[in-house]
């Protein structure tokens, strides 16, 4: 018996109750800094996820799809802490 699958759900459950715990943040964060901080903690679990379900269903499409959301979620984050810093985003 593998362990992998074992592996698989712990790894699946332990990312889903951090995307709770960042949901939380996001809703209830007292400053903006703190909500930004929480999406982009919520991209990198999401890009975990999609890694953990490519694993899963041993797919490479999965994995070009977290590339992109991790591209994505980078560049939101230096977009949003621009405009807390500067107030605008581009120069």
């Amino acid at each position: 018996m593998s362990i992998l699958p074992l592996a698989l759900d712990i790894a699946t459950g332990a990312v889903a109750l951090a995307i709770v715990l960042c949901a939380w943040r996001l809703l209830r964060g007292p400053h903006a800094t703190d909500r930004i901080l929480a999406v982009d903690t919520l991209y990198i679990n999401a890009v975990a996820l999609v890694v953990l379900l490519g694993i899963r269903l041993g797919t490479p499409l999965l994995f070009e799809a977290a590339l992109i959301i991790a591209m994505l979620g980078f560049a939101s984050t230096v977009g949003l802490a621009r405009y807390l810093t500067r107030g605008d985003v581009v120069e």
